[in-house]
């Protein structure tokens, strides 16, 4: 049974969780829980994606507007499954970068979670502009997502604050 005083402790006062096909399976977004460089690297890997040196995505992360990882709960040891950051100014633009859902929580509606909760902070923040960039083949998600694809629609999308 998970209770909020835990889930609190290991994940901040602004964590949500996700719903799940699974009731078994608990997965918890947060901006607040410190991200593991070698979890990353290991989503990172899951997807796909090519190796970066951990000092230069430790400064990423440290220069960044907004960090957001999606954990699969468990109160021994959390694991990282999805993660999306955010570079800007905070208050007129932000740019989303980053964005990753491990291929075994694909499908379940995560990476639209995700980004709700990414969108959700900056609208907080009063971001009146959101831009990202994406490999061709997922750029239909976002445009699912209702962000607008840049004209020649192959790699960059948008959000405007309503």
């Amino acid at each position: 049974m998970l209770t909020v005083d835990l889930l609190t402790q290991l994940y901040g006062r602004g964590h949500r969780l996700c719903a799940t096909p699974n009731p078994r399976l608990s997965l918890v977004l947060s901006s607040e829980r410190e991200i593991d460089l070698y979890e990353l690297e290991q989503l990172c890997d899951a997807v796909g994606w090519s190796r970066r040196p951990l000092r230069r995505v430790r400064k990423a992360l440290e220069n960044s507007l907004l960090r957001v990882g999606l954990w699969r709960h468990d109160p021994r040891l959390p694991r990282l499954v999805g993660f999306a950051r955010c570079t800007g100014d905070g208050v007129v633009e932000a740019t989303v970068w980053d964005v990753a859902v491990h291929p075994h929580y694909q499908g379940a509606g995560m990476g639209r979670a995700l980004m709700a909760f990414v969108l959700d902070h900056l609208r907080e923040l009063e971001v009146e502009r959101v831009s990202l960039f994406a490999d061709p083949g997922v750029v239909g998600f976002y445009q699912g997502l209702g962000w607008e694809l840049e004209p020649l629609q192959r790699r960059c999308a948008f959000w405007y604050a309503p």
